[in-house]
């Protein structure tokens, strides 16, 4: 969640759903865009003022008095690392938060925090479409001991293979149309061939290959239908041969410096 979210209203929802048992439920939500539209400056980004301002107004909404796990939603590109730290901090020893994230934000500024304070969650875009955050991201958070959230499991419906069929959806309703390259062409060809011989849809097949990642998927599902199709992804078994191919087809060149190192290093193994 976030407070950006229909500028609060997706926190009231569940606020009301959870209240009866509070306790039983891990809540994550994010600050940083306000949950106002056209904001002023005075009322978002990362600093304490916005901060201060966002946890009390998602506390009220969420109905209650603590945050599991709180984080920025965005490098807002202006907020000193070490506000953001402070401030992270201080919103856990007055109990309001248990535990600081991160949300897309660059890895050496991720670094740069967690040297400070403890972070136990960060959450970027990842799919087999968006390997991206391999470069660094999942290195750096491997090394902090960071839970990794991967939001936009499925690319905006794009690996359901949906769009193939004609169907709608927010890649369509973006107004830019539905347009394959080659790299999205050959997955999503893999997920079909998969998913015909383990009897399962191309999405089941994406979530299950992204759960053999260390972390886990942020599944935004719409309807029902949806979130039980995502679930049974859970009772799927990809094999070896599978997972290496699917692999090798999505992974992205990491680039200077660690080609450089890969030459370099294999001489002190």
């Amino acid at each position: 969640m976030a407070d950006q979210y229909q500028y609060g209203e997706a926190e009231e929802i569940v606020g009301k759903f959870i209240e009866p048992n509070r306790d039983n439920f891990i809540l994550c939500t994010k600050y940083t865009l306000s949950d106002e539209q056209n904001a002023l400056p005075a009322n978002r980004g990362n600093h304490r003022k916005a901060m201060r301002q966002a946890i009390d107004a998602s506390l009220k909404r969420l109905k209650t008095d603590y945050i599991d796990i709180y984080m920025p939603h965005f490098d807002d590109g202006l907020t000193p690392v070490d506000e953001i730290a402070r401030g992270l901090e201080d919103l856990i020893k007055t109990g309001k938060v248990l535990y600081a994230g991160l949300a897309n934000f660059p890895a050496w500024k991720a670094a740069a925090i967690a040297s400070t304070i403890p972070l136990t969650a960060l959450q970027f875009e990842y799919n087999l479409l968006k390997r991206d955050a391999d470069r660094e991201l999942t290195s750096m958070a491997d090394f902090f001991g960071m839970g990794e959230m991967y939001y936009s499991p499925l690319a905006g419906g794009l690996l359901t293979g949906k769009y193939r069929k004609g169907s709608t959806g927010r890649l369509t309703q973006s107004g830019n149309g539905y347009h394959e390259d080659t790299v999205t062409t050959a997955i999503i060809d893999a997920l079909e061939t998969i998913a015909a011989e383990v009897n399962a849809t191309t999405g089941q097949v994406a979530l299950a290959w992204m759960l053999t990642k260390n972390g886990f998927p942020v599944i935004g599902a719409r309807t029902l239908t949806h979130l039980k199709d995502g679930l049974n992804a859970l009772k799927l078994h990809l094999s070896s041969d599978h997972l290496t191919h699917l692999d090798k087809i999505s992974a992205v060149t990491k680039g200077y410096p660690h080609d450089l190192l890969k030459t370099v290093q294999k001489n002190y193994g």
